[in-house]
């Protein structure tokens, strides 16, 4: 490993060139660049060696990766004038990847070639490079994937141990750079490793944990031109969305495991858990309101709850997201689990008190079949706490504190007897409430990690997805640890057969990606307790018509019928798994807009899925965007759905702003004429409404009239 020091920017720069020279010196002008999803992209180096790539002709550079953050950009000249200058604070010292833009132009140079097997959704719709480059597999393929493209040159932006400069830590992205590295090693491939090393980057425990000396190279990066990626959070979470989020909370199970994706559904989601649990009275009343208690009671009794979380959850998910700190620092996100499946089994049960550990387990661990201890299953115990620090293991033997010793075999009365006055410990320890793949969020998500306890920080665990998002790894620890599981994800549509679309259209074009979808709702189906829950707006705009996302038929697939499990809208929950096509098809026209019911019924019925006189349920022909507006503000009004339960990056006059463009769009001609024949008054509200968009010093028609709509919206809502 060389570790260049100094933090110089030509300095740096020399080194990254040095870098690439001996790069190529190792491995030749055939660059196979594999890095990170998301936020462990060292974008610098990256750059660097883009840069000599174009420059360089000779050189063939073809980066692997997914995710690539983009900073966001506005186009359209009035939103703009609003979202730019918040992006200009937000990403000011944010520098995106140089291939992205030739990516989104489509002017890679013909040498180089930049393939994704995930993508911002919607971000490449269009885009026939980016299209034509996309690899198509599960998450936990993506490594094997990445080797098989031909991988020999591996980067990834590290954190640093305060304490100790040769201990790093992969952080944001232990997801699969560890996997492609054994599989390269595998090989016998002769590749290059590199490590970037970002002050700002969260020093995360676990798999995450790595030596310095794993790396060809370590090197420092340019944290103020070069700094992390921020989610931005500037939407409000939308009715549609909040009602969602409402049906899903009810779902979860105390003492059970939880996965999450990304976006405004998601953080419905923990806002009403956050809810259920501190707020119950309030909860129940929105559930009462929704009409969710009513209708889905049994379901809920069953898989669900709507009480305060008392034993808490536990997160496995691929993406550490926001909301997993949200549940964290609520205390709901509590449950420790441990990694010897016979205690974990045992903790389950109440068999095994974590705060107290008894002689009563070691009988109990050789009744589930425990028989000689090995060397790492020794370890593993003696790490979480249930052997002391005093006793020792050696070629099948347990060593006491005072140098007696004994076969380590859990069914032996004599070795029971001689470990339950000797060798246990008092409590459970290290226990984890989360395992995530990688993460991505706001400044503040990673202020909070940096400055966590180290025994806070001990409990929230890093590793590949090929744990996480499986349980081929270990599966009698993972079944045990993953009870009760609820794995809840995102799709485009669904069909009446109970096939969901998540990812790709009817054309083709990609979307988004798979990512882990596939890998946890086939995981849901192979344990007994667990239940995958895919969340669908009913409706979608296309070409300025709503249009229903519950289809008779759709010409793309990413989780088939017979996989088939919970689906939700705005509108309620279709439990899904275990029924006939005939039950499938009832449940789900019975969670579609109303506006769109008399067509899917017929449709059913054409295609013979539905008698010929069956009639939709009168409870649920009112499915209308109006009513879920209408529970939703009569919520609101009672501080019960915050418009953003999160906050935002928008500032007060900026909120103010996005108001009045979004009611100034909404606003029919008419109206809008009537406005600006009105006398101008500005108020103090609305100058500071346009000095936050660029219009409080206007020249031009078009400027000056759209000067006078904003002062008369924001005085028209200030009276309202």
């Amino acid at each position: 490993m060389q570790r260049p020091e100094g933090s110089d920017v030509e300095l740096l720069q020399a080194r990254y060139a040095a870098c690439i020279d001996a790069i190529i010196a190792r491995v030749g002008k055939n660059l196979v660049l594999a890095l990170p999803l998301g936020l462990g992209k060292p974008i610098e180096l990256v750059n660097a060696i883009y840069a000599r790539a174009c420059q360089d002709t000779s050189i063939t550079l073809t980066i692997l990766t997914a995710l690539t953050l983009e900073r966001p950009r506005e186009t359209h000249p009035i939103r703009g004038r609003l979202l730019n200058p918040v992006f200009d604070r937000l990403y000011a010292n944010y520098t995106e990847p140089s291939y992205a833009q030739a990516v989104r132009e489509n002017t890679l140079p013909a040498n180089i070639a930049v393939r994704e097997f995930y993508f911002k959704p919607g971000s490449r719709l269009g885009n026939a490079g980016a299209q034509q480059n996309y690899i198509s597999s599960n998450y936990t393929h993506a490594a094997r994937d990445v080797v098989a493209q031909g991988c020999n040159v591996v980067m990834q932006l590290v954190s640093q141990d305060p304490q100790d400069a040769q201990r790093l830590s992969m952080s944001c992205n232990p997801d699969t750079s560890a996997d492609v590295v054994q599989r390269l090693v595998a090989l016998g491939r002769d590749f290059v490793s590199v490590a970037v090393v970002h002050p700002d980057l969260p020093y995360m425990v676990g798999d995450a944990e790595v030596s310095a000396d794993q790396y060809d190279f370590v090197l420092d990066t340019n944290a103020s031109e070069h700094g992390l990626f921020v989610m931005p959070k500037l939407p409000p979470v939308s009715p549609s969305d909040y009602a969602i989020g409402l049906h899903a909370s009810c779902l979860i199970a105390d003492g059970g495991t939880l996965q999450l994706g990304i976006g405004a559904m998601s953080d419905a989601i923990v806002h009403g858990v956050q809810l259920r649990h501190s707020r119950n009275d309030d909860y129940q009343a929105l559930l009462s309101r929704f009409k969710i208690d009513s209708r889905w009671r049994d379901l809920i009794a069953a898989y669900g709850g709507c009480d305060p979380f008392v034993e808490g959850l536990y997160g496995a998910t691929e993406m550490f997201v926001e909301g997993f700190w949200q549940l964290f620092g609520s205390g709901i996100l509590k449950r420790e689990v441990y990694d010897f499946w016979a205690l974990q089994l045992l903790v389950n049960e109440g068999v095994c008190q974590p705060q107290a550990i008894s002689a009563d387990t070691i009988t109990a661990m050789a009744d589930l079949g425990v028989r000689e201890l090995r060397g790492k299953d020794f370890a593993v115990l003696q790490y979480h706490g249930y052997f002391n620090e005093r006793c020792q293991y050696c070629d099948g033997y347990i060593i006491a504190a005072d140098g007696e010793s004994v076969a380590a075999n859990m069914a032996n009365p004599v070795s029971q007897r001689f470990m339950a006055e000797k060798c246990l410990g008092t409590s459970l320890r290290n226990g984890k409430v989360l395992h995530g793949g990688f993460f991505l969020g706001s400044e503040a998500f990673y202020r909070g990690l940096r400055e966590l306890k180290a025994e806070a920080r001990g409990k929230l665990a890093m590793c590949g997805v090929e744990k996480i998002n499986q349980l081929d790894f270990n599966p009698r620890l993972y079944q045990a640890q993953r009870r009760r599981a609820r794995f809840i994800n995102t799709g485009l549509n669904v069909s009446l057969q109970g096939a969901v679309a998540s990812d790709t259209l009817e054309s083709g074009q990609v979307v988004s990606g798979v990512g882990g979808q596939y890998n946890f709702v086939a995981m849901a189906h192979q344990l007994s307790d667990g239940r995958s829950i895919l969340m669908i707006r009913s409706t979608r705009m296309e070409k300025g018509k709503a249009r229903s996302n519950i289809v008779d038929n759709f010409a793309s697939c990413t989780i088939p019928r017979h996989l088939r499990d919970i689906v939700i809208t705005e509108y309620g929950i279709a439990d899904l798994r275990s029924k006939t096509d005939e039950e499938v098809v009832k449940a789900l026209i019975n969670i579609a807009d109303s506006r769109f019911q008399s067509d899917l019924l017929r449709s059913a019925k054409a295609a013979g899925k539905l008698a010929a006189d069956y009639q939709i349920p009168a409870a649920y022909r009112e499915n209308s965007a109006a009513r879920i507006r209408r529970d939703v503000a009569w919520a609101q009004s009672r501080k019960m759905m915050p418009s953003y339960p999160f906050g935002c990056d928008f500032s007060d006059d900026e909120l103010r702003a996005a108001k009045a463009l979004k009611t100034l769009a909404s606003l029919p001609w008419w109206q809008t004429v009537l406005l600006t024949l009105k006398p101008e008054h500005r108020s103090a509200a609305a100058r500071n409404v346009l000095l936050s968009l660029g219009l409080n010093t206007v020249s031009g028609l078009k400027d000056r009239l759209l000067q006078r709509l904003i002062s008369a919206v924001v005085k028209r809502e200030s009276t309202l």
